[in-house]
């Protein structure tokens, strides 16, 4: 059985950042995935900001930065945009299968071993260190090492069997659904495009994250618990598009997505939980590439510490939730609140916004000033008082 410091369960982009950085710092890591390549089925709309990238030290690259983005449409149910425009590049729509294969090989120049096809299924604490059981391309194989990192996406098996409850209330989950479209056309083919509405999009919304010429990710986020299928949803919104309704399918993606429920314990005895198996997403639009990979930074980081005390409990590693909480889960926890807010909204509530405020105002909401965000809907919304009782109870 061989042996490794750190096993690293799911080879996404939080599994793979924290796979590099561990073998920078000279740990011994295996990264084990049950898929049989590296970044299929992608589970995003591939959006990544330049904010993000600055903060992680990622060089954009054109082998996967197809699309530069320069700001955001934002669409009310009756079609009215409030635009958010930058005067340079603020981001990119991705090619992710392309991005994490770069993850993958640099990890592995760093010498962290990386295994596709190898799904853990079973993970045993025993003298110190976590046995974990993979079925490696039909054979039954094991490994060992004192800490393991989970890193498997919403299902979070390696978490549960390790006796971390990482339970999510369904009304924290969304139901995601998206074709990758060609031959097609719509507005503002340099912007993220989101259309809000109950009925485009029940509490959630529709996106056309473009990828070049006539070429998009068209897609949707609805609750979970809908009565109609985020399929269902997306299907009326694109047939309601001339420049969408004839277009080719050429990918079909769908997947679950956390939007709340962030975890008070991310840690136990031999463990360290990322990404979002920790429900380390951004609860607004679902966002999570860039979350995941700083809570990957900050637990190898304190994988790092581990490793040279010799101290893989609960009661050391638990610095890593405190420092994500520092860092970043305060803020998404701000997010949520306004997540809960514009739930609230009635759809006459959005055409009142998108005539009311600026895309500058939108920027403060979405990056959680809840003192900016409070003066400009006193300020912007004095005539429509319901709205603004509404939205002040989130804002405090």
């Amino acid at each position: 059985m061989q042996e490794f410091d750190v096993i690293i369960v799911g080879a996404g982009p939080a599994g793979l950042r924290a796979a590099a950085k561990l073998a920078k710092g000279k740990a011994r890591v295996l990264c084990v995935d049950k898929k049989q390549e590296i970044g299929v089925p992608k589970r995003c709309g591939e959006g990544l900001g330049l904010a993000w990238m600055n903060r992680l030290g990622i060089k954009p690259d054109k082998r996967w930065c197809l699309q530069p983005i320069y700001g955001a449409a934002l669409y009310a149910p009756s079609g009215k945009c409030v635009e958010i425009k930058f005067n340079k590049v603020s981001g990119y729509v991705i090619e992710r299968r392309i991005f994490e294969k770069e993850l993958a090989k640099q990890a592995a120049q760093l010498n962290a071993l990386i295994k596709t096809k190898c799904y853990a299924h079973s993970f045993e604490r025993k003298n110190g260190k976590v046995i974990v059981s993979c079925t490696e391309q039909g054979i039954e194989t094991q490994y060992s090492a004192p800490l393991v990192i989970a890193a498997d996406g919403t299902e979070a098996l390696a978490a549960r069997k390790l006796g971390l409850n990482t339970a999510i209330s369904l009304k924290d989950i969304d139901s995601g659904y998206q074709y990758e479209m060609a031959n097609i056309s719509f507005q503002n083919p340099n912007y993220i495009n989101l259309f809000f509405g109950k009925e485009i999009a029940p509490r959630g919304y529709c996106w056309i994250f473009p990828k070049g010429k006539g070429h998009a990710n068209v897609g949707i986020g609805i609750a979970a618990a809908e009565r109609k299928t985020a399929k269902e949803y997306l299907d009326s919104f694109i047939e309601s598009k001339p420049g969408l309704r004839n277009g080719s399918i050429i990918e079909v993606n769908a997947g679950t997505i956390p939007v709340g429920g962030f975890l008070e314990e991310m840690t136990a005895d031999n463990l360290i939980v990322i990404g979002d198996a920790a429900h380390q997403v951004n609860p607004i639009h679902g966002g999570g590439m860039g979350i995941a990979m700083e809570a990957a930074d900050i637990a190898s980081e304190v994988a790092l510490k581990a490793l040279k005390r010799n101290d893989f409990s609960h009661s050391f590693l638990k610095q890593y939730t405190a420092e994500w909480y520092k860092t970043r889960g305060k803020n998404l926890q701000k997010l949520l609140r306004q997540r809960h807010m514009l739930e609230e909204l009635s759809d006459d509530n959005f055409e009142t916004l998108a005539k009311s405020i600026s895309g500058e105002d939108v920027m403060k909401l979405a990056e959680a000033d809840m003192v900016g965000s409070a003066k400009m809907v006193a300020k912007k919304l004095v005539r429509h008082p319901k709205l603004v009782k509404v939205m002040l109870k989130y804002l405090k």
